[in-house]
């Protein structure tokens, strides 16, 4: 280490090896950064922009980060560059040498973060142990969310996503499944999120307009599937696996994809995920879809994201004749 600064290891590529199953307790789910999606051009190109911005920010307390997961995992650079950014004074040490410190320390800096952010538990996508066992993942979860609030004119590239490895311990032993997460939005299409606001205040206040939107939606839905021979009655249910929605998105567009390219009976959440992220991914390259949209949330059935997504291809096709 050099007089006057901080220095570790420059490494970005590493290989995440699964935890060992001990390390799991029962019915707890982790997720990870699949070693394929390392290379991706666009993870790159976040982990030099943020890199860059944490450095400049931080360059007169002559501080140098290499590596987000090996450098921010003590507390130390995310403590100063918090009190930078929000002119804050935490009730913490600087310093923290063994990790019973480093864990209250980052107990003290992640819960400044959600009262600073205004963040319910659960909206968040890190934790101290995830940070403190140098979780990439959570960390660049923790940084995009610091930036958007702290200096949301700095260029982070747009729609990014990892594939990433979801581990859980069950009684039979460690059960791995594969998905796809988004880290950044399309900022291309954040002049659009009140149609995201539109639906999360009828979910709140006028659930009575929000069945009339689901009415008009299955009936558009329904008008150009029923040439399938397929009838959708429940909206977050029948599209949770996205085998319909892809089927739509082809009826809509006047093709039909390749059975090999989706699962057509699709059994487990990385294959629902797969369909839902090739969905997206179809509307996304026709310039149709103008949302960000979370591939889990589809999934999971939750009503904003699958009414949003339904409500890009109605905006689209309403006028579209049978």
């Amino acid at each position: 280490m050099e007089q006057g600064f901080l220095k570790v290891s420059p490494e970005f590529v590493a290989i995440h090896q699964l935890p060992p199953e001990d390390d799991i307790v029962l019915g707890e789910k982790r997720k990870y950064i699949n070693p394929s999606s390392r290379n991706d051009p666009k993870l790159e190109a976040l982990h030099t922009v943020l890199l860059e911005w944490i450095n400049t920010t931080l360059q007169h307390e002559h501080i140098v980060v290499r590596s987000l997961e090996q450098d921010l995992y003590d507390g130390l650079v995310l403590h100063h560059l918090l009190e930078k950014l929000g002119s804050l004074t935490l009730k913490a040490e600087k310093l923290a040498l063994t990790e019973m410190k480093q864990r209250l320390k980052l107990a003290t800096i992640l819960e400044t973060v959600s009262t600073c952010l205004k963040l319910e538990e659960s909206e968040l996508k890190w934790s101290v142990d995830a940070i403190l066992k140098k979780d990439l993942l959570s960390t660049l979860h923790l940084l995009v969310a610091l930036a958007e609030h702290f200096k949301p004119s700095l260029a982070l590239p747009p729609n990014v996503k990892v594939d990433i490895i979801i581990t859980e311990r069950t009684s039979n032993g460690l059960k791995t499944e594969n998905g796809v997460e988004f880290i950044t939005k399309d900022r291309e299409c954040e002049e659009n999120s009140s149609k995201a606001e539109i639906f999360d205040d009828l979910l709140k206040n006028a659930p009575e307009k929000l069945d009339a939107v689901k009415e008009v939606l299955l009936k558009f839905v329904n008008k150009h599937v029923e040439k399938l021979g397929l009838t959708v009655k429940d909206i977050n249910a029948q599209f949770a696996d996205g085998v319909i929605l892809i089927l739509l998105i082809g009826q809509l567009q006047g093709y039909f994809l390749n059975l090999g390219e989706f699962f057509l009976n699709p059994t487990s959440v990385s294959e629902k995920m797969h369909n839902v992220n090739l969905a997206v991914e179809l509307l996304m390259d026709e310039g149709l879809l103008d949302t960000p949209i979370n591939l889990e949330d589809v999934v999971n059935q939750d009503t904003n994201a699958t009414l949003l997504l339904l409500y890009c291809l109605f905006s689209k096709f309403k006028t579209k004749e049978k």
